[in-house]
């Protein structure tokens, strides 16, 4: 089969590998119908992401129909099934609390060493991301391995109901909708989202429904923060505004209520961070750019709340520690609990509640993935989001 595969630093290539196949009895085959390239792929792109190997096999925002299963999955040949990116066995101590993105069972046993070195503990499998979550092929490819897939995948009934409906259930829909969630939002509350990607753009969605009155969207890309406009929300270019001063004006110096971090570790405007991040790249010292999340502490209000769906993966300098313990604010983070939120998402786009189609600018055959990630990385204000699909003519049409 065909799959994109990373071999470095900005070097992701088309390889031809070999299809997958059942291992476990839990196991399902999948064959991909559509897939997405996420803004975390670009930090395997830039290389900030430890313990990948040549010829991994990309992608965790992915479905497609069901091939082929192991005697104990619950899914049935031809079936149309959504797959959440987090790797979940379903029975665990964590997986019975609805905290599907700390599976004790997903990660194998050889890969915890990775995740206990920089973290504490062993992280849970996710796929296509790194031998620190397991090492599993991800689903940028032409069929992908789906592990305990009596948990995970949640199957569409509705042939009506398109791919680009339902695609971001996968990921990025729930991660903005945890994101709102995590910012414990109430009516009236004035929210602020740093980033409008795809993750910060349903955060901003998400928080209008939650309740929230007000809902200032941060970025620098005129069309994201164009998208962010057409939700509702109020924009900050951080280019021409200086941020922690428009929030104290446009909340009477109070700061907001709540603030979500849609950016991560590869945040612009720090010089600092931007030398230390070359250090030490793959021992987690110094390769997260905190601007940020340090930013975010500091503009909110006393007695707030933070979200941090950012990706983070190491450790960060000049953190302000002091400021989240004196102003009284709530931190949470996490990977997204994704099989908590398919069903409801999914009966909330079914009833129009939900558009999740907005963000998709190009459409590109599986053959082009390089092309896109050099695409998606390179022109983000107009590459807003890319679904590749296998089997699609090449040199498409790349707009949507």
């Amino acid at each position: 089969m065909k799959a994109l595969a990373w071999h470095g630093k900005h070097d992701v290539r088309c390889d031809t590998v070999d299809d997958p196949e059942i291992l476990n009895p839990r196991d399902a085959i999948i064959r991909i119908t559509s897939t997405a390239i996420c803004g975390s792929d670009l930090h395997l792109y830039d290389g900030y992401v430890p313990a990948m190997k040549p010829g991994d096999i990309l992608g965790h925002e992915f479905m497609g129909v069901v091939e082929e299963v192991g005697a104990a999955s619950t899914l049935k040949k031809g079936q149309r099934v959504v797959v959440p990116f987090t790797i979940s066995c379903g029975k665990c101590y964590h997986c019975e609390k609805a905290q599907f993105s700390a599976c004790e069972n997903s990660n194998p046993a050889d890969k915890h060493d990775i995740g206990r070195e920089g973290l504490g503990q062993p992280m849970s499998g996710v796929f296509g991301y790194s031998h620190m979550t397991g090492g599993y092929s991800g689903g940028q490819a032409e069929y992908v391995r789906v592990p305990f897939s009596d948990v995970g995948p949640l199957v569409i009934p509705d042939d009506s109901v398109e791919d680009d409906k339902v695609l971001f259930l996968t990921d990025i829909l729930p991660t903005g909708w945890m994101a709102a969630e995590n910012a414990d939002i109430e009516p009236g509350d004035t929210v602020a989202v740093w980033g409008c990607g795809p993750v910060g753009l349903f955060a901003v969605q998400s928080a209008f429904l939650m309740g929230a009155q007000r809902v200032i969207a941060i970025d620098h890309f005129p069309h994201r923060l164009e998208l962010a406009r057409q939700f509702g929300a109020e924009t900050i270019n951080f280019e021409r505004t200086k941020v922690y001063e428009a929030l104290q004006d446009m909340t009477g110096g109070i700061g907001p209520d709540a603030c979500i971090d849609c950016v991560g570790l590869e945040a612009h405007g720090a010089f600092a961070d931007n030398i230390i991040d070359q250090i030490k790249v793959s021992t987690f010292l110094g390769t997260d750019r905190a601007h940020v999340i340090r930013q975010v502490i500091m503009a909110a209000r006393r007695g707030g709340r933070v979200s941090m769906p950012g990706v983070y993966g190491g450790f960060v300098d000049k953190f302000p520690l002091g400021a989240l313990m004196e102003k009284g604010l709530t931190l949470k983070t996490g990977q997204t609990h994704v099989q908590k939120y398919t069903r409801p998402l999914y009966t909330a786009i079914a009833e129009g509640k939900i558009d999740s189609t907005f963000l998709i600018s190009h459409r590109m055959a599986l053959e082009e993935g390089p092309t896109g990630y050099q695409k998606f990385h390179d022109e983000q204000d107009t590459y807003t989001k890319i679904v590749l699909k296998p089997g699609m003519a090449g040199s498409a049409s790349l707009a949507a």
